[in-house]
């Protein structure tokens, strides 16, 4: 018995792929794309959750299990086109690709902390 492969067959590996601009935008899995929500433009990028962390999805009010893969978004707006840390949403992927067909009931204030 062989193997198990960890690629399908006949693909190759990816090299990290530039943008425009020259900077690394990362490997396909890793790379960041820009998603219109609420007017805004936002920069999204999906992580696999191997943080080892717990966050909490503003789209259901649920936790992220650490080693669950997810999708982290920010405004791309901000200082040089980059949201800062504290602008960072943890959002299940299928929360992020419904958010314009969910409600804005918000169910915890502001201030709360987001774990």
């Amino acid at each position: 018995m062989s193997p198990r492969r960890s690629r399908p067959r006949g693909s190759e590996p990816q090299e990290p792929r530039s943008s425009a601009d020259g900077s690394s935008v990362g490997f396909g899995w890793l790379s960041e794309q820009t998603e219109s929500y609420r007017g805004e433009d936002w920069t999204v990028r999906q992580v696999a959750g191997d943080s080892g962390k717990f966050y909490r999805c503003p789209g259901c009010d649920q936790e992220i299990r650490p080693g669950v893969g997810h999708v982290v978004a920010w405004p791309s707006s901000g200082i040089g086109g980059v949201g800062g840390v504290d602008d960072r949403r943890h959002w299940h992927r299928a929360c992020w690709s419904a958010r314009e067909r969910r409600s804005t009931a918000v169910q915890r204030g502001r201030g709360a902390p987001k774990h």
